[in-house]
């Protein structure tokens, strides 16, 4: 019998793997037949349903969260170990290091650092990171709450997931995932501002655990357990 731990962590590398894939080969195939104005919407709709996927798959397992930042607010929510929280970012960021490698070998290397988030034209480094801060604080109070209404929920999730992206996709590509723009960037080797995919949802995740806390359930922010 495979360890309960073990099927969590391979759980949350693929649930990765099939949100960070299935959106990424869509971009490189938007940019390889020049779909043009659509693109942005097909894109949007590839994420979120990418996500729902892996929510359908591995919910169940792992709790589906797929997402560094997820978990972050999970921890800060008490909802998740400090020891855990350390396997599931591991684990995060091995499917989206996975996701760019099997996106390396069917395309290259370029169209890869194609994919890497960045911010976009006219988009300031501060704009960029209020934007990856708000979209994924957006994100999260979904995904706290939708947790607890089963597969009603999981639906609300990536929906929520679709219309991030179509509101950020022009600002700064709509990572709100570190691991999904690490996994890309170090195989795509596009670095540029990569900082900020890494800040803005770390940002997002506290300010959605705190208006969980204090406007959905009425009560004050506690620091989650050492351990």
């Amino acid at each position: 019998m495979i360890p309960k731990q073990a099927r969590t962590l391979l759980a949350e590398a693929l649930g990765a793997f099939i949100l960070i894939f299935g959106g990424t080969l869509t971009i490189a195939a938007t940019g390889v037949v020049n779909s043009g104005p659509i693109a942005h919407l097909v894109i949007a709709l590839a994420f979120g349903l990418s996500l729902l996927a892996g929510l359908l798959v591995f919910a169940e397992i792992s709790g589906g969260h797929f997402n560094p930042a997820v978990s972050l607010a999970m921890w800060l929510s008490r909802r998740l170990s400090t020891k855990d929280l350390i396997g599931y970012w591991v684990a995060q960021f091995v499917g989206g290091i996975g996701a760019g490698v099997f996106l390396y070998w069917i395309t290259s290397r370029a169209v890869v650092k194609s994919t890497v988030n960045q911010p976009g034209p006219g988009t300031s480094v501060g704009t960029a990171l209020l934007v990856e801060a708000l979209l994924t604080a957006l994100f999260i109070l979904v995904i706290l709450k939708a947790s607890e209404m089963g597969h009603v929920g999981l639906v609300g999730i990536a929906l929520t997931l679709t219309v991030v992206h179509l509101a950020g996709i022009p600002f700064t590509g709509a990572s709100v995932n570190p691991a999904r723009t690490f996994g890309p960037a170090l195989i795509g080797g596009q670095w540029h501002a990569l900082w900020i995919y890494f800040a803005g949802p770390a940002i997002g995740a506290v300010i959605a655990w705190v208006v969980h806390t204090v406007v959905v359930k009425g009560e004050m922010p506690r620091a989650p357990k050492p351990a």
